[in-house]
């Protein structure tokens, strides 16, 4: 039988790369199931509303008029 070989993480392994408006970003889920995050909503929204194109909008603009 093949031997288990644990492999421990190392620093550069745990943390990955992340943007630097994000940095510092962790989620966790607390004893009673509630999600905690270090930052806000609407500080998450504002990043994604900065870096992420809403396809929603896209889609209504793509569709010809009736």
């Amino acid at each position: 039988m093949a031997k288990k070989i644990n492999k421990k993480p190392t620093d550069q392994q745990a943390k990955p790369k992340v943007n630097k408006a994000l940095e510092g970003f962790e989620v966790s889920i607390n004893s009673f199931g509630e999600i905690v995050s270090t930052k806000s909503i609407d500080e998450i929204n504002a990043f994604l509303d900065e870096h992420l194109p809403d396809r929603k909008i896209k889609r209504k603009k793509d569709k010809p008029e009736q």
